[in-house]
């Protein structure tokens, strides 16, 4: 939930203007991760070989609020000498979105062992045994200033440095020492003042990467894992094995020169516009930088692991994560939608033949072939997919579907078999309960399917297979182009599930037919826009909102009710107007606003019927409806038509005009739309 960045030059000149720079830049592409307050940490002074260790500093800035406000709390520092250079240095950087502690300078990132900043650490996670480690340092004299949970991070270093007997120990195996003794999420970044020109991170249920821009080649595109029982240590050791044992262990730059930069992040978006060579770190990774040199390590092995880790080329482009024309990421997203539909469908569906082909599961279309039951596990929006294909689903695969909320389903503690699949839906790929739900069903041996936006993540390295949803980087933290480009990618799903039977190839062949006309459906209801605008000016003041649909239309009322309660602060539920009579019609009079959903489909009738009563009871309904449908229009006090398509498709049309009424609502009450209040894109923990 929290943004965690850090640039480590070695070799490179650059003055702290620069290295101010690019941390506080850093910060601004995870700010979607976290907005309460944020701070850096940077080295005092530069670093040489005839240097004493104890002479270096670490000077600490947080700042309440946004990166804006910390970067304008940074210019105000008048003893900052922005002008001197540094051939090695270590810089941290986090905005925080808050769990432990109010949002305030105090609570804000990075933490530290003491008032010298001896140890600092920056966190993104959730320690659940914090309590317990702050017990036993309070009885070790240690005093703590902050409410987080991170604080105990840096004083249980400390801890471990000052009553370590090897005085040889290495920033590394001190930051080893500490974290086999949490328990919980986290991604961590470590620099000390005893360890200039040093980092150290490691992860555990949180993502975290590695920047890497050099100048020279790199010596392999894969970094070796080094295990600590294999390491040896010796008083007097052979300086022809510690040559060999570097070699094997450090990821090194070919040639004479040195000169590098790493750059540790929560996303890639943070490290596009410096590098698009990355390293994804696998959970209980310990990463170090010293002299220049990368090394991964890896406390004990376990059956499964890897023996390195793959340095991947990021195909992402910095104008993805820019605005460009657009005021805010999400409007931009949104209209990006015509483009992200094609994106996911690319490669994928060959429209002259009527045939998908999903490279990510073709070798496990027999296991899933032989399944007895499709099982979804996600939360919000993706959960929300999920449901919005359901129907399609049973209908294409003639399997029973479960769609569970990955908290809900672990607090049940579900039984899961052998011969189930399991559908891992998320963005980031990261969620915290779709992650621990995951590894659930992997302990009952269920198959693993995982649909993610983001390569590299957590679901899709830990999934057998899966699909990448292509929709491109999703900023706003209210998620729209990933919601329809979920949506397609489980239809597709659906339709290559049921390739091979002939009742269903005239069903086929409309949907597919439908999916090509798909992005200029689209762009015909992005048209509307300054339309929905008028009508967002004429709900801006209400208190709440109710949204109503059957059928396929049912997940478009929760997504657009949970798009308004997100950006607009107001009451919204999405009924199913099955269910209108049962409770919710209570509600309904001339005051209470009220978005009826009503497609040419087969709950029509009954949607006409939900229509007419809430008519009777003097409420002034809004209608989204066929463009073509006369007499719902007539009926409605306002309509938006959009264009009509096959029945299974017609929700990500029709969740469009809400995605855009929240955004709009939004703007109109003053609120930021790309960072809701007391919300984070990427949920990382429970």
């Amino acid at each position: 939930m929290c943004g965690i960045f850090a640039y480590i030059n070695h070799l490179v000149p650059k003055q702290r203007k620069v290295i101010l720079e690019t941390l506080i830049n850093g910060l601004k592409r995870l700010e979607y991760r976290g907005y309460d307050s944020a701070g850096v940490a940077i080295e005092g002074r530069n670093v040489s070989p005839t240097d004493d260790k104890k002479c270096h500093t670490s000077r600490i800035i947080k700042k309440q609020g946004k990166v804006k406000a910390l970067e304008e709390e940074i210019a105000m520092q008048e003893d900052l000498d922005l002008d001197v250079e540094f051939d090695i240095h270590c810089g941290i950087a986090h905005t925080r979105w808050a769990t432990h502690g109010v949002p305030n300078e105090i609570n804000s990132h990075p933490q530290r062992s003491g008032e010298n900043n001896e140890f600092l650490v920056i966190h993104n996670g959730i320690i659940t045994n914090y309590k317990d480690i702050k017990t036993f340092l309070l009885s070790k004299g240690f005093t703590f200033e902050s409410d987080t949970d991170t604080e105990v991070i840096a004083k249980l270093i400390k801890y471990i440095y000052d009553t370590r007997e090897d005085t040889h120990l290495s920033f590394r195996e001190l930051v080893e020492s500490a974290i086999v003794q949490l328990e919980g999420a986290f991604a961590l970044a470590f620099m000390s003042t005893n360890f200039p020109g040093q980092c150290v991170a490691s992860r555990r249920g949180s993502p975290l990467l590695i920047g890497i821009k050099t100048k020279q080649k790199l010596n392999s595109d894969y970094v070796p894992i080094l295990y600590k029982e294999k390491e040896r240590r010796s008083t007097n050791p052979n300086p022809e094995t510690l040559e060999r044992s570097a070699s094997m262990s450090n990821f090194e730059i070919m040639g004479e020169s040195k000169e590098a930069e790493y750059f540790f992040a929560s996303d890639a978006s943070a490290v596009i516009e410096h590098t698009n060579r990355v390293i994804y770190l696998e959970d209980n990774d310990v990463a170090a930088v010293q002299d220049g040199c990368l090394s991964i390590h890896r406390i004990k092995k376990e059956e499964g692991d890897l023996m390195s880790r793959e340095v991947q080329t990021l195909k992402m482009e910095l104008q993805q994560i820019m605005k460009g024309n657009y005021n805010y990421f999400m409007q931009k997203e949104i209209f990006e939608q015509p483009e992200s539909v094609i994106n996911t469908m690319r490669g994928r569906l060959n429209f002259d033949d009527h045939i998908v082909n999903l490279g990510g599961l073709k070798n496990y279309l027999l296991d899933v072939n032989r399944c007895r039951r499709l099982i979804f596990i996600a939360c919000g929006t993706s959960y929300h997919s999920a449901m919005a294909t359901r129907q399609l689903m049973e209908e294409l695969t003639q399997l029973p579907v479960m769609i569970e909320l990955s908290s809900d389903f672990l607090d049940r503690r579900t039984p899961i078999f052998r011969d189930d699949v399991c559908f891992f839906i998320s963005q980031s790929g990261e969620t915290a309960d779709t992650l621990n739900a995951l590894r659930y069903c992997k302990g009952n041996g269920a198959l693993l399917v995982g649909i993610t936006n983001t390569v590299g993540s957590t679901i899709s390295r830990e999934t057998h297979c899966g699909v990448h949803i292509n929709a491109g980087p999703e900023i706003g933290v209210a998620s729209t182009k990933a919601y329809t480009s979920q949506f397609i990618s489980l239809v597709m799903f659906a339709l290559m599930m049921n390739q091979d039977r002939l009742s269903g190839v005239e069903r086929r062949k409309n949907i597919i037919s439908d999916l090509k006309r798909l992005p200029d459906l689209i762009k015909e209801v992005l048209q509307m826009d300054d339309k929905i605008k008028k009508l967002a000016e004429e709900l801006q003041e209400e208190k709440s909102i109710l949204l109503m649909g059957r059928g396929f239309n049912f997940a478009t009322c929760l997504e657009g009710a949970l798009k308004i309660k997100e950006l607009c602060y107001l009451h919204s539920e999405g009924i199913l107007a099955g269910e209108l009579k049962h409770g919710p019609l209570a509600l309904v009079d001339e005051d209470m606003p009220v978005i009826l959903i009503a497609m040419k489909d087969g709950t029509y009738t009954k949607c006409q019927n939900a229509l007419h009563e809430v008519l009777a009871r003097k409420c002034r309904p809004i209608v989204i409806c066929d463009k073509n449908d006369a007499e719902m229009q007539r009926m409605a006090s306002r309509s938006i038509g959009i264009p009509g398509c096959v029945d299974c498709l017609q929700g990500i049309l029709s969740v469009i005009p809400l995605q855009l009424l929240a955004f709009h609502i939004a703007v109109l009450r003053g609120f930021d739309v790309d960072c809701p209040r007391n919300l984070a894109k990427s949920v990382t923990v429970e």
